[in-house]
């Protein structure tokens, strides 16, 4: 952690909540303009972490994610600082598609910098806790929230550029479908098969694009579910077969989640897909009455194939930090 700005006040203790969040897609995996992936996201209410960060004679991690807790502060007291207590009270689950890596990077590497006394920014202590290298969105749902999408991976950018941000509908709902037997793909497994994919057309990236410019944001601004559904499940879609042959043969990392999410589809939910590699599926609604109506039609069936469902919101705001 890097940079120092300015030397600010110094806290006892800093309390942060840091919202999940969903990656809903790739711009472009083809890199042929000069920079590659460019990502979709959003930033949701639940589930979350939520952690306090103490001063300490020695680096303790207290109840969830201890052993990542550990690799972090090992990085960050390598980068200049002392030594930290970190209580995880809530965790975003690990390796479920849900950004939960970066949160805690984030959360923790900026409760130090407050108790430091420094201000630094979320992409320096992303570059610290090597967090945002191909996705810019999980910074950016920290930083703001919201419905968001960057620019993709340059040859110079430590993060990816956000270029897009905008208030997702209130009113709107998102149904989570969890599987806690499954994992995604992450760390050198993540970048082995990122590596070892086939070359993504460019006649593809050019029709997500067209869909995200003219369908999916539009559908955002004016809240038409229908636009913005029908231009996600296509992006989806596109982006699913291509990662298929590193996924079983399929675009859904649990074949329990795809089941419940087409049931989803088929009872009225749009927008349906994976959140990066999953197992974390989705599908979108209009208001709370349609989201209970789906979530107690499927809940019980979800939990006989040992999947979970929640009912979420788009979050329209970063962490919350606390200086105690």
């Amino acid at each position: 952690m890097a940079h120092l700005r300015s030397k600010i006040a110094t806290p006892a203790a800093v309390r942060i909540r840091a919202p999940a969040r969903l990656h809903l897609g790739f711009l472009d995996m083809n890199g042929s303009l000069g920079r590659r992936f460019g990502s979709i996201g959003l930033a949701i209410d639940r589930p979350a972490t939520r952690l306090s960060v103490t001063r300490s004679e020695s680096n303790g991690a207290y109840n969830a994610e201890s052993a990542r807790v550990f690799q972090l502060l090992q990085k960050y007291t390598l980068a200049g600082h002392g030594n930290y207590a970190v209580d995880v009270e809530e965790a975003i689950p690990a390796h479920a598609g849900l950004g939960s890596g970066t949160q805690l990077a984030l959360a923790i590497g900026t409760a130090i910098a407050k108790l430091d006394g420094r201000e630094l920014g979320p992409n320096d202590i992303a570059g610290t806790g090597e967090r945002g290298a191909r996705s810019g969105i999980g910074v950016a749902a920290f930083q703001g929230g919201g419905f968001l999408i960057d620019g993709g991976r340059g040859p110079q950018d430590r993060v990816p550029p956000l270029t897009l941000r905008a208030e997702f509908p209130e009113d709107w709902r998102v149904l989570l479908i969890l599987d806690p037997g499954r994992a995604g793909v992450s760390g050198e497994a993540e970048r082995k098969a990122f590596a070892d994919l086939p070359a993504f057309p460019e006649s593809a990236a050019a029709h997500i694009c067209h869909l995200v410019l003219m369908k999916l944001v539009p559908g955002l601004k004016e809240q038409n579910i229908v636009a913005f559904g029908e231009a996600l499940t296509e992006i989806q879609k596109i982006v699913g077969e291509h990662f298929a042959a590193k996924q079983g043969g399929s675009a859904w990392t649990s074949p329990v989640v795809g089941q419940l999410a087409e049931r989803m589809q088929k009872m009225g939910a749009v927008g349906i897909g994976q959140s990066s590699w999953g197992p974390t599926g989705f599908a979108f609604v209009d208001g709370d009455e349609a989201a209970v109506r789906l979530y107690h039609s499927l809940v019980e069936e979800a939990k006989s194939s040992g999947a979970e469902l929640i009912i979420a919101r788009g979050r329209n705001t970063g962490a919350r930090i606390e200086a105690l």
